[in-house]
């Protein structure tokens, strides 16, 4: 429900206004004064004030511009029945929604005011909007390659020059190809994204370039694609390197002609876009196998950025911890908790495979998980992560086949165990063993159960 202030001396006027109102469903205050009207808004908050321009005391204009100082989200529509044109644009110039006059007109005070909760709504809906867009170009960390990563994009980002970003699975690709749109010349315009790996080869091409109504069986209408949706912005290309040839020759094409023609179409589309791109590939290794285009490689890769993995800037794991925590608690309506150092040292402890992605997941986790605690301790986290500080040794440092087969059932089971939350009995079912033997195994692999 819609709540809604009307600040007027006149009482009859306040009545009559607010019978009207709330007959419409409208949740309605009211208050005689420009200083009643401050006292309420310091109490509560609403979505729209009817608001007097002549009042005993503090007058609407000058209470209208200490709402506005206040930082009040709630629209002003300015009410009068002596009001003047220097006045009405004074109001507007103030940050009024509108102005109406009385006596009011029932019809047009009821559409003016749908238009005022309808433009707060928006106004808070791009407010929103903006918050998470730069929510993701955040890049937390003080280690010395992210300050280093950091640098870079500041020096780049307002060039057009090409990017290709490096770096393993859940590192921050993502995050910085964001950065990098959002230091540009172009953050006003729209960023882009396409995930390589995730369209159907068959499919990637529309996406792309779009496609003219009947080109294919399932092209019922004309779709614009991804290059023309990105025209003025940033287009992200993300996991380049599982693009098939045929796609990368036409991508190879746009890029050296700024045009392209979508599929089934005759006339081209010139297009003016940024583009970026990532890989988890080694694309030098791919280009040698015959799977990726060099000349593709030497157009995208104009200025190449690594994103290193988690474990090399283990330094940052309690800034991102930290970070996270707060994220999550304020998305879940939490109060945001502490995180206690032994807990931290744990996960600093763990190699991270997932990196940030995966340390993002199991801090969502924990706190979904732990909705009354206020502090979290090392035996709130999964038990993949605390178990013997979820260190993990390569192929190459096991003595023997045996060794590394064990280790490899002991990671396997402490996944499964995290998986269905230390539930032994679960975990087993999972794993199509017995309790019993699934207990026996644990104890010679030197898991303890919770």
């Amino acid at each position: 429900m819609h709540s809604v202030l009307i600040v007027d001396d006149e009482s009859g006027i306040r009545q009559s206004l607010k019978g009207v109102l709330e007959d419409e469903g409208y949740k309605v205050s009211e208050a005689e004064s420009g200083e009643a009207c401050l006292d309420l808004l310091h109490k509560r908050s609403f979505d729209a004030i009817f608001l007097d321009v002549w009042l005993p005391g503090m007058d609407g204009l000058d209470t209208l511009q200490k709402i506005k100082d206040a930082d009040q989200s709630a629209e002003v529509i300015m009410i009068s029945g002596h009001g003047t044109i220097e006045t009405a644009v004074r109001a507007t110039k103030l940050g009024a929604f509108d102005f109406l006059e009385k006596p009011l007109s029932l019809e047009k005070t009821l559409i003016l005011l749908k238009n005022a909760i309808d433009a707060r709504r928006l106004r808070r809906e791009n407010l929103d909007l903006k918050r998470q867009l730069q929510s993701k170009s955040v890049i937390v960390g003080d280690s010395i390659p992210i300050k280093a990563l950091r640098q870079q994009i500041m020096i780049m980002a307002p060039t057009n020059g090409r990017v290709l970003i490096y770096g393993e699975s859940g590192t921050g690709k993502e995050l910085v190809a964001h950065a990098i749109h959002g230091q540009s010349l172009r953050k006003d315009a729209l960023f882009v994204e396409l995930n390589c790996a995730a369209i159907p080869e068959d499919l990637i091409e529309s996406e792309l370039f779009g496609h003219r109504r009947a080109s294919f069986p399932a092209a019922s209408a004309d779709k614009e694609g991804k290059f023309q949706k990105a025209h003025g912005g940033t287009l992200f290309l993300d996991e380049v390197g599982d693009m098939s040839l045929k796609t990368q020759s036409k991508v190879l094409r746009t890029l050296d002609e700024q045009r392209f023609t979508p599929v089934g179409g005759e006339e081209p589309v010139t297009v003016d876009a940024r583009v970026i791109a990532s890989t988890n590939k080694d694309l030098e290794e791919e280009i040698s196998r015959g799977n990726f285009r060099e000349d593709l490689f030497y157009r995208l890769n104009v200025i190449p950025f690594y994103v290193p993995p988690l474990r090399e800037r283990t330094e940052d794991i309690p800034l991102l911890v930290r970070h996270f925590l707060k994220e999550f608690s304020s998305a879940y309506g939490r109060r945001a908790g502490e995180i206690t150092d032994d807990a931290v040292d744990a996960l600093m402890s763990y190699s991270w495979p997932g990196n940030v992605r995966e340390l993002r997941n199991v801090i969502e986790r924990t706190v979904i998980m732990n909705p009354t605690s206020t502090k979290l301790d090392r035996k709130h986290l999964p038990p993949l992560i605390y178990r013997d500080g979820g260190r993990r040794t390569g192929p190459a440092e096991f003595a023997s086949l045996h060794q590394a087969r064990a280790a490899y059932e002991r990671d396997y089971i402490l996944k499964k165990l995290d998986e269905n939350h230390g539930n032994v009995s679960r975990t087993a079912e999972v794993l199509g063993l017995e309790r019993s033997h699934l207990y026996r195994k644990m104890k010679a692999l030197g898991i303890t159960a919770n």
